[in-house]
């Protein structure tokens, strides 16, 4: 038995069309122009979280959702670049917002300034679109109010105009010179806005009409949602570009009758037979989104031949007249929306039927049947039945997700005491704190440089004669979450968690107190770089809880949430008699390098100490005596916190 035929009905999504639809797009816009994959409503019907995993595989930037609770599915899945809610917000969804790093649309001063104030409370910067109502009389600042608001939400300390952009209203219809008349509002606002100085990076109008029928309305952004799944906005729009469907919805007959001349089929009577009918039975109705409106009016495809829906549809099943198709079977398979050897049923076919456009029967057509997708023609993944499109507020709770992973750690185990052995060990080991958010970092490369002071250098600097320098340089790649962000040296363990429980803090070092003479001597950042790009230090102090060096700079705003390289060196002074470094890993990581040169320091007996969490690993050890130790664990192998490698010398 295939996937498919353990289901009463499903829809297949083909991955594949989808991608040759965003080339087709990316051939229309050309290489400059960003797009931003709208994948609200579920992703138009197709599934949401692997439209978005595939559109950014395949050059989308950016993901356009209706509300918070689509941008936090989405988040929870692992995905971490730009989500802009497209729709207004209310002031409920804020603290959302802000945890899960959503992009709002902000179309009123109000709301902005609640932003502002929840976000200076929680020590974030974020961006935002401004939504400017150009014609749609829908969302958005009205464009003649449009200037002297944007000039106060962009005077707020914690929000960044990110991006700007309107909406048209029939983009579909290139003959309606109103789609001119709104591009012409806000190309004059977008001037007025440059005259005052106020440079928006991320300009964009453009939906999948726009971007068939106005070459000129593209800016910075392209917003494409119907037609990235192949269907096109109007059929006018046909000979613009070559795309292709990307859903089908497909059923199978699960009952067959014979029936007499003038025998009533369905609720109220509204079909009689007029010749020997064949009816099959197929097992959707409205409540798979096939509408009552489809009554005797509907049409299916069943063996490469269209036949017409009979009677009324009702929730759950509808009847098809099959009596000019020969050789029907129970088990047939029955396409509702897609291809079936010749003949084709599009979106746009039943939307005309149903009296409604093509976005209604996408959003709805098949709402409770499994997702199959599609690659290379065969499934890829398939998503269960009756499947949550949106998280309810105690999905989103920690309680509630942990207990689901609980109990799928007991189902695989076969026993539950195991499965919670198993859960709290790891959870603790991941997460150590319920709110400490989980990072990962690649190609985790640390080298230490141990050498002696000069004479003179111990005397000006009034350090002991053991003193030795510390320079360690550290390399990593992660996920950039701040543009500015904080390296900080504790002194003692209740200042270093609190550098643990900002998430702006980046690196941590702990000194003895007792051993510190000069701060600012003891302890330097040398340099830090991000991609190769040095970062400036903003400021550098002893604060409440230690020492702490801010960097940053506006240009890392256009890599936020993206994953980036960083480069940190530090200086720091340690005795011969203390004699233990450690370099601690304290988030998961993937592939390490640890490099300890001592031969300019002089240390006797170096020898080396790793522990690792979880399953035990054997990195690979390097020695040359008397100069260095390297520490090798390979990219592909993950390292779980807390785990780590001391270096230890004798101090006689």
């Amino acid at each position: 038995m295939t996937e498919e035929q353990a289901y009463r009905s499903w829809v297949e999504v083909d991955l594949d069309n989808f991608k040759k639809n965003l080339a087709e797009i990316r051939r229309l816009i050309g290489t400059k122009t960003k797009i931003m994959q709208v994948v609200k409503a579920d992703a138009y019907g197709h599934g949401a979280i692997e439209i978005a995993n595939v559109a950014l595989q395949n050059g989308a930037s950016y993901l356009g959702v209706a509300n918070a609770d689509e941008g936090i599915q989405l988040r929870v899945t692992g995905i971490e670049q730009p989500i802009v809610i497209l729709s207004p917000s209310p002031i409920g969804e804020i603290q959302d917002i802000i945890k899960y790093r959503l992009i709002p649309s902000v179309s009123d001063m109000a709301f902005a300034q609640e932003l502002d104030r929840q976000c200076q409370r929680a020590q974030v910067i974020l961006p935002v679109h401004v939504e400017v109502d150009t014609g749609m009389g829908r969302g958005g600042i009205l464009s003649d109010e449009a200037v002297k608001i944007i000039e106060r939400i962009a005077s707020l300390s914690n929000i960044v105009i990110e991006g700007i952009f309107t909406h048209l209203a029939s983009a579909e219809i290139k003959e309606d010179e109103y789609n001119r008349l709104q591009w012409a509002k806000f190309k004059t606002l977008l001037d007025k806005l440059a005259a005052k100085g106020l440079s928006i990076p991320l300009r964009h109008i453009s939906n999948s009409g726009g971007i068939l029928n106005f070459r000129s309305f593209d800016l910075d952004m392209v917003r494409p949602g119907l037609m990235s799944y192949g269907i096109y906005p109007a059929r006018e729009t046909m000979e613009r570009a070559s795309i292709v469907p990307v859903m089908s919805f497909k059923t199978r007959i699960v009952l067959l009758k014979e029936f007499p001349p003038g025998y009533s089929i369905g609720y109220n009577r509204t079909y009689t037979t007029c010749r020997p009918t064949k009816i099959a039975t197929i097992p959707i109705g409205y409540g798979d989104g096939y509408g009552v409106v489809l009554s005797n009016q509907g049409e299916v495809l069943v063996r490469g031949k269209k036949a017409p829906v009979i009677g009324r549809v009702s929730m759950d099943m509808c009847t098809v007249d099959v009596t000019d198709i020969p050789g029907c079977e129970i088990g047939d398979e029955v396409v509702i929306l897609g291809r079936q050897g010749n003949e084709t049923i599009t979106a746009t076919d039943i939307a005309e039927r149903a009296g409604t456009h093509a976005y209604e029967i996408l959003c709805t057509l098949g709402k409770r049947a499994p997702r199959i997708f599609l690659q290379s023609g065969k499934p890829d993944s398939i998503l269960p039945r009756l499947r949550r499109i949106f998280i309810p507020e105690e999905e989103k709770s920690l309680a509630r997700i942990g207990n689901i992973i609980r109990h799928c750690f007991q189902a695989r185990a076969r026993d539950t005491e195991v499965g919670d052995a198993i859960y709290y060990e790891i959870f603790e080991t991941l997460f150590g704190k319920e709110n400490r958010p989980l990072e990962l970092r690649e190609d985790f490369f640390y080298r230490i440089d141990v050498s002696e002071f000069a004479d003179e250098e111990i005397i000006s600097l009034g350090y002991r004669p053991d003193a030795l320098r510390m320079t360690t340089h550290i390399e990593y790649t992660k996920i950039l979450r701040n543009h500015e962000f904080i390296i900080g040296c504790a002194f003692d363990e209740e200042q270093l968690s609190s550098f643990f429980e900002d998430p702006r803090c980046e690196y941590r070092w702990v000194l003895n107190r007792d051993d510190r003479i000069n701060l600012e001597k003891d302890f330097q950042v040398n340099r830090v770089t991000i991609d190769g790009e040095p970062v400036p230090v903003l400021k550098a102090g002893i604060t409440s809880r230690g020492y702490e060096v801010v960097c940053g700079t506006e240009k890392l705003k256009e890599k936020r949430d993206q994953r980036v390289k960083f480069t940190i060196e530090i200086f720091t002074r340690k005795s011969k008699s203390n004699n233990l470094f450690t370099v601690y890993l304290v988030y998961p990581t993937r592939g390490l390098n640890i490099e300890f040169n001592y031969e300019q320091a002089r240390l006797r007996n170096v020898r080396e100490v790793f522990f690792f969490a979880g399953k035990q690993l054997k990195p690979e050890v390097i020695k040359q005596k008397g100069k260095s130790i390297l520490i090798k664990v390979g990219d592909d192998r993950w390292i779980f916190p807390v785990s780590g490698v001391a270096f230890i010398w004798d101090t006689f």
